[in-house]
């Protein structure tokens, strides 16, 4: 294969990984909308749908940990076909559940094949990144935002038509055609690592880790609107279920632009800076929404959080998996691992809290947590080598 082929190849796997980002983005989106229906239809407390979530948490964590095995086996292009397949299915499996235990099992399932579809669309897009010597990260976050932007945003009108079921036929739909086709124009690694020729240590550089929490405690933030901002503005700031949907939605379409210019942002003020400022946009916003006595400022306020937020993940990816004294794959597991576990598990403490409570104190104490982020900024530093080509 001569120079312009392969960059052509590269170019068609850039937008192809691309595709799979803004359908995963579009499937988790779509979930948002759903959850206020879920509750209702289930007749279930808060309580139980924490635990329920808790389950989709548990899913994508347990797929997350044996993805890396098998991507170190058959490579990310083949891992990410099968996760994106089946997981372009799970919103459909979940609606389609009609008691508390099957819906226990959908979640899982569906929480599992989003996060290994996760894992592995991240992992392919570092593949892209070498092929073609550029970063391409913040991007590809941004088309996922994209994603849920129009999940999120039409979910709400959809399901209020049409019905739950009609929506989530829909959205896998979509989601599988997309996927189908991007599939066939993935780059994979040049030759997968063999899986097994090394023991499993954990790094000893104390500075990963405290990477890690910063990521953690971002997506919390993130999690927390993901999965309590509609029910938020249905149950406590009396909105209907069309413009509920509309936090997620509005939270996530800034994010998508703001993520579009990420890069260049970074590169003009520097990834400390960069990180700094956003965690201070994005502390206010969610203290706005928590404070908020109308739906619509508490929509503007998720807006103003999702301004924030948008690069403050892609910088702390970054610095994690620039680390020194370790691979960048090792620096990068730790935080993904560590930061992931904020989005995907710790919103179901927020349910069991809000049975007791009310999710106003809880949006506040999540802009606590970003002022935590800002305090540790400075540890963003390694992510200014970030812009580098991968080994």
């Amino acid at each position: 294969m001569n120079a312009s082929t392969a960059m052509q190849t590269a170019i068609r796997g850039r937008w192809a990984v691309a595709a799979i980002f803004l359908a995963n983005g579009f499937l988790t989106g779509s979930w948002a909308p759903q959850i206020p229906v879920f509750l209702t239809r289930l007749d279930i407390s808060k309580f139980t749908l924490g635990l329920l979530i808790l389950l989709f948490g548990a899913g994508a964590v347990a797929a997350m940990t044996w993805c890396g095995h098998l991507i170190s086996r058959h490579g990310s292009r083949n891992v990410l076909r099968w996760f994106g397949l089946c997981g372009s299915l799970g919103l459909l499996v979940v609606a389609l559940a009609p008691n508390v235990p099957l819906a226990a099992i959908a979640m899982f399932i569906f929480g599992g094949s989003i996060g290994g579809m996760d894992v592995a669309m991240n992992a392919n897009a570092v593949v892209v990144e070498r092929r073609l010597s550029r970063a391409i990260m913040s991007s590809s976050h941004g088309f996922w935002s994209l994603g849920g932007f129009a999940g999120g945003g039409l979910g709400g009108f959809v399901i209020q038509t049409y019905g739950h079921l009609a929506h989530a036929a829909v959205v896998t739909a979509l989601a599988f055609a997309v996927i189908a086709v991007a599939v066939g124009y993935l780059i994979g690694e040049n030759r997968p690592q063999a899986a097994g020729h090394h023991k499993f240590t954990l790094p000893a550089n104390p500075l990963v880790y405290l990477v890690g929490l910063m990521a953690l405690l971002t997506m919390i933030s993130e999690g927390a609107v993901l999965d309590w901002a509609a029910l938020y503005l249905r149950q406590e700031l009396g909105a209907d279920l069309a413009i509920a949907g509309l936090a997620y939605a509005a939270f996530s379409g800034v994010m998508a632009i703001m993520r579009f210019f990420g890069d260049g942002v970074r590169n003009r003020f520097g990834a400390v800076t960069t990180l700094r400022g956003s965690a201070v946009v994005a502390a206010a916003g969610m203290l706005i929404a928590g404070l908020s006595p109308s739906p619509w400022l508490a929509i503007a306020a998720f807006a103003l959080c999702g301004f924030g937020i948008a690069n403050m993940v892609p910088i702390i990816f970054s610095a994690g998996g620039n680390q020194e004294g370790m691979s960048s794959g090792t620096g990068m597991s730790v935080v993904t691992t560590m930061g992931y576990s904020g989005i995907l598990v710790a919103p179901s403490a927020i349910g069991f809290v809000a049975e007791h409570s009310s999710f106003g104190p809880i949006f506040v104490a999540m802009s606590g947590l970003l002022i935590v982020v800002l305090l540790m900024a400075g540890l963003a530093h390694r992510a200014e080598f970030a812009a580098a080509p991968a080994e």
